[in-house]
């Protein structure tokens, strides 16, 4: 059984909370969960019941808690999860050529508020630079050295645009 794991990310001008936690043996699977403040926006679990009896069970589940919890952060950072945020009353920030997104409120003209709508469905993500994502077989380490770690991807996230 892995601890888990546990990060803050800012994405347009909000703070997030993403955790991954391991239920052990007794409730095989791994759980994701995507927090501002004490509400949770999104969650995702896997189950790897199928291969509790697999050799190096720990080592194996740590890496798929880590390939999930990177894509969650992924997730975050390609806007997929916009649209839920702001329907939490959540206003975030202006992407890149873009409006901040806020909530819209209901005593809007019909026409303004389908225009609104539109806006708030289909926001341009905020471009993030993300090392590639290694194809990994979830049941054996890849042996290639070149797979960056998920401390490696995180620092890359925060430290885009500036100069060592």
């Amino acid at each position: 059984m892995i601890v888990g794991f546990n990060h803050n990310i800012t994405y347009r001008d909000v703070s997030f909370h993403v955790q991954t936690e391991d239920g052990g043996l007794n409730r095989p699977q791994l759980v994701t969960l995507l927090y501002h403040g004490g509400t949770i926006i999104a969650s995702q679990k896997t189950s790897y019941a199928d291969i509790v009896k697999v050799d190096n069970l720990d080592h194996v589940v740590e890496e798929l808690a880590k390939e999930q919890h990177k894509g969650m952060l992924r997730r975050v950072t390609k806007g997929e999860f916009d649209a839920r945020i702001v329907e939490f009353g959540i206003p975030l920030g202006a992407a890149a050529g873009q409006p901040p997104l806020q909530s819209v409120p209901d005593q809007l003209e019909p026409e303004v508020q389908s225009a609104a709508e539109s806006v708030i469905a289909d926001p341009a993500p905020e471009p993030v630079t993300i090392v590639e994502e290694p194809v990994i077989d979830k049941f054996k380490k890849s042996q290639s050295s070149d797979e960056p770690s998920l401390d490696d991807l995180i620092y890359a996230y925060l430290t885009a645009g500036q100069k060592r």
